[in-house]
């Protein structure tokens, strides 16, 4: 949940609000889709959400503690088992395995190493054959469900999805969505989504749009049109 979230970058004259006034509620095993333009701030809003970056101003929680009144050791214990990313650029680590990959949330989380629970979601994304593999020996849409393995291992309360598709060819894309929904549905998890993919957003429960810093329920084209891979940085 914010309330009157604000968050500025930069310093004096130089400062730039990127989210001002932003109110949003998101309630347990709903879906949402955020959408909005180039550079209206959606990555960030998300990481602020997640607890990853810290807000300049107003209320933030997450499970219903304040993220606010934590240091970043405390949101980390707080994301710890309970919260799963899937990035656009996958974000696996290169010299690890794709079991090694898929073990860290639970290395991480209370739930202790369970080598065999991590093959057994390798196995649910079709990656059973690959688990010594590392990263560059993986296609696109392999090192993506890998991350959907990662993300859901722990099975967490609450999934934050950035452009999971944005760097997967349309065919691709379209079977990792479907594994993405799949999973969430199975496992009942809250599913955070930002995208620019108009298809991606409809699965959803609800598509809210961010724009000027504020978000407002449904979607304009505008929100959605396409812009080139890693364009959106904010």
């Amino acid at each position: 949940m914010a309330r009157q979230l604000e968050k500025t970058v930069g310093s004096g004259s130089r400062a730039l609000t990127i989210l001002k006034d932003l109110n949003v509620e998101i309630h347990a095993g709903e879906s949402v889709a955020i959408v909005g333009s180039s550079g209206a701030g959606k990555s960030t809003l998300l990481a602020l959400l997640a607890g990853l970056d810290t807000l300049t101003r107003g209320e933030l929680s997450l499970f219903g503690s304040s993220l606010s009144s934590l240091d970043e050791d405390g949101r980390a214990r707080l994301r710890a088992g309970q919260v799963g990313f899937v990035f656009q650029n996958f974000q696996l680590l290169p010299t690890l395995t794709a079991l090694e990959n898929v073990l860290l949330p639970l290395e991480l989380s209370d739930t202790g190493i369970d080598a065999r629970q991590a093959r057994q979601w390798l196995a649910r994304v079709g990656l059973e054959a690959r688990v010594q593999h590392l990263p560059k020996q993986l296609s696109g849409g392999e090192q993506q469900r890998v991350a959907i393995a990662r993300a859901f291992v722990t099975q967490p309360t609450l999934v934050f999805a950035d452009e999971p598709t944005g760097n997967l060819d349309r065919a691709t894309g379209g079977k990792v969505a479907d594994l993405l929904f799949t999973l969430n549905r199975e496992s009942g998890t809250t599913l955070i989504l930002v995208t620019h993919d108009p298809q991606l957003a409809a699965r959803c429960d609800r598509t809210l749009t961010l724009e000027n810093g504020r978000l407002h329920e449904g979607v304009s084209a505008a929100a959605l049109h396409h812009v080139p891979d890693g364009v959106d940085h904010q």
